[in-house]
């Protein structure tokens, strides 16, 4: 069985998001699905839709989804030691970089792939999604 393991914050779950998770359970058997916690949203994203455990909860129900778990907010490394996937989907746009992230799988003894999921829906970004609403609510503002 190949276990793959995906992340992301999934502020606002948008098709955009839908259409990472199932390019990254392609890539295998089980996918496991770490959201983001709050501390590391506030931290990188500076705003917050809903916590974490809400996040999880929406995710958790996705067919493609067989695990949700909320990351560690200091040691980002510790779902990945726990879990020990077989492939790390990234996403497009995610800011990690392949080859610090290789060094610290092999360093834990942990040989897995790391695949950037370079293709996205177009159009769907949640900072996108959060523009056109903020910029619709000013509009229909007294």
């Amino acid at each position: 069985m190949k276990k793959v393991l995906a992340g992301g914050t999934f502020n606002l779950l948008h098709p955009g998001h839908i259409f990472f998770l199932e390019k990254a359970k392609e890539l295998g058997d089980y996918l496991v699905v770490v959201v983001a916690n709050d501390k590391t949203v506030a931290r990188e994203k500076k705003f917050l839709v809903m916590p974490a455990a809400a996040r999880k909860k929406i995710i958790e129900k996705m067919r493609m989804v067989d695990k949700a778990v909320i990351g560690d907010e200091k040691d980002f490394m510790k779902v990945v030691r726990k879990e020990r996937p077989d492939i790390i989907a990234l996403g497009y746009d995610q800011k990690i970089d392949e080859e610090m992230l290789t060094r610290q799988t092999e360093k834990i003894g942990l040989k897995c792939r790391i695949v950037r999921i370079n293709s996205s829906l177009k159009g769907y970004k949640t900072e996108r999604i959060l523009r056109v609403l903020k910029k619709n609510g000013q509009k229909s503002s007294p």
